[in-house]
């Protein structure tokens, strides 16, 4: 039977034997490679026409088709991540999240950064020390409300 982590693995074996990158397959169905990767790890949902299009580049049947249309149940696992990429990023959040809630707090107020609205970019920039990783986060920002 088909669920999200037999999805995400017969998205990737495609994805793989056809030679597509996260930007090319974002690039047929309109949107960001972040966004359409999320969408195939089973952490967001495609519209039909959107999953169709996946598919149909991937050779996926259509309960993969269909799973992409479905509304993940979110989970983490293991609090702290072991992948040293994925711990990278925990890491950096635990060591600047304080910081970064302090600064956002005094530009806008009591409030939360969405993870609902929001796009995120990553980018490569040359640098002749090595090459840089530019990770953009854009998210609408939501006062709490009194009441």
């Amino acid at each position: 039977m088909m669920n999200h982590e037999t999805m995400t693995a017969a998205i990737l074996n495609a994805k793989n034997d056809k030679g597509y990158s996260w930007e090319t397959l974002a690039e047929e169905i309109g949107m960001s490679p972040v966004w359409t990767a999320s969408c195939c790890y089973g952490m967001n949902t495609m519209l039909e026409e959107q999953a169709g299009t996946l598919c149909r580049l991937l050779d996926l049947s259509d309960d993969v088709e269909k799973l992409l249309q479905t509304s993940p149940h979110k989970q983490w696992g293991p609090a702290v991540p072991t992948d040293p990429l994925i711990y990278r990023l925990y890491e950096a959040m635990m060591i600047y999240g304080q910081s970064v809630k302090d600064v956002i707090h005094e530009k806008f107020g009591d409030g939360i950064m969405s993870a609902i609205d929001y796009k995120m970019f990553v980018d490569r920039v040359e640098d002749p020390k090595g090459d840089r990783v530019v990770i953009t986060m854009d998210g609408k920002f939501l006062p709490y409300k009194r009441w």
